[in-house]
């Protein structure tokens, strides 16, 4: 690897700048790799050794970097340093929002969680909607206060929704109720005079799948979010592709079979959503002799008929399992006959619940409506998924903003 020492036309750098330029290339794969020995940063940027101890003690003397261990104890000689970034330069923030709970994260610059909290939300939105904006609030700041960050750098933020691209702000589609959704954005932004950034829970989990979950080895895959709602995150080309109006993923309207009516601009009802959204699912199970329980409808009721039928040993289990499974199939099918993005993984809380099984049943229903081979996978984050691609969203922009960017 040539070292970077020259501008891109072929002008010599001045040694500040080849210096500045080296030093953030450092960081930067610090940034994507980890902690690194002072031999693979040479090996990695090209760079002569003692070009790269002057950077180091750079780093160091600059308090971005620091010692965070040794490695070679297995063999005799001197052991290596091995140099990381500093963690508590910055403390961060992941918020999943819900209909019915806010749950907070608080971590340091490297996405270590430090303190977790979470306020329900069970009385009906229009009820007290600036009491819940209030509350929210309050939680990130008293987590963050446990986790001793005097003031946060970024919140990375996920709710139900459609981002609008130019304003940044957050609209309801139709689906869950999203009013106190928006409203709770405006006041973390108003409150905490930081960035907060905001994105569709569904694309945060799949920046999660993508990151450190069931897609590290897919530049190309669409997440399907099976839950109290209906969505879809689509990836391709490594890039997380969100439309020209924010909507991009929005299958809780895709007009399917089966449903008394067509979707509307205001209401996905007779779209996929009322086909496999956690209500529909509830019914399902009804209609087959499963008990959903007293809060039938809810994601946490369709979670619990879903796994409870996946290691029942009952026909009336299998045949939920296999409609079911029919019907997310039909879902999927429309959107890779669009795509093909050649692998989908299903997340949500019915996703998860469902499991292989679930993912074996409509990969095999797939197959069948389907000419284009796809993959269908399991979600590996759990119900941490949205929570996890809003840290990550909030540390690599905030590693930018403290350590610079390298083109």
């Amino acid at each position: 690897m040539t070292p970077i020492s020259e501008y891109p036309l072929g002008r010599p750098a001045s040694p500040s700048t080849a210096r500045a330029i080296n030093d953030r290339r450092a960081l930067r794969l610090l940034q994507r790799k980890g902690p690194l020995t002072a031999a693979q940063l040479k090996a990695e940027t090209g760079l002569s050794r003692p070009t790269v101890a002057d950077l180091v003690e750079r780093l160091r003397a600059a308090g971005l970097v620091e010692v965070v261990g040794e490695t070679g104890a297995e063999r005799r000689g001197p052991n290596a340093k091995v140099y990381g970034l500093v963690a508590d330069l910055a403390h961060l923030a992941g918020v999943d929002v819900r209909t019915d709970r806010v749950t907070v994260v608080i971590t340091d610059l490297l996405g270590r969680t430090l303190v977790e909290g979470s306020l329900p939300v069970d009385q009906p939105l229009e009820e007290d909607a600036a009491g819940i904006v209030a509350g929210a609030a309050t939680l990130l700041e008293r987590t963050a206060a446990e986790a001793g960050a005097a003031r946060l750098h970024t919140v990375g933020l996920g709710a139900p929704g459609l981002v609008d691209p130019a304003t940044g702000g957050l609209r309801p589609t139709g689906g869950p109720p999203t009013a106190w959704h928006g409203a709770l954005v405006t006041e973390l932004r108003a409150r905490f005079d930081l960035p907060v950034l905001l994105d569709n829970e569904v694309n945060l989990a799949a920046v999660a799948e993508q990151r450190l979950g069931a897609a590290t080895d897919r530049r190309t895959f669409v997440l399907v979010w099976l839950g109290h709602g209906v969505g879809a995150a689509v990836v391709l080309d490594g890039a997380l592709r969100r439309g020209a109006s924010g909507g991009a993923g929005e299958i809780g309207f895709l007009p399917v079979p089966g449903t008394s009516a067509l979707p509307t601009a205001t209401g996905c009802t007779g779209g996929l959503h009322s086909q496999v959204g956690s209500a529909a699912v509830c019914a399902l199970a009804r209609e087959h002799g499963l008990d959903p329980g007293p809060t039938a409808g809810d994601a946490a009721a369709a979670e619990a008929v879903v796994r409870a039928a996946v290691s029942a040993d009952r026909s009336a289990a299998d045949a939920f399992l296999d409609e079911l499974a029919g019907r997310v199939a039909v879902g999927v099918a429309a959107v890779c006959a669009v795509l093909d993005p050649g692998c989908v993984v299903l997340g949500g809380e019915v996703g998860r619940a469902g499991g292989a099984e679930l993912a074996r049943r409509t990969a095999d229903r797939l197959s069948r409506i389907s000419p284009l081979t796809t993959e269908v996978r399991v979600g590996a984050m759990g119900g941490a998924a949205v929570l996890r691609g809003a840290v990550l969203t909030a540390m690599d922009a905030a590693q930018e903003a403290v350590f610079g960017s390298v083109d």
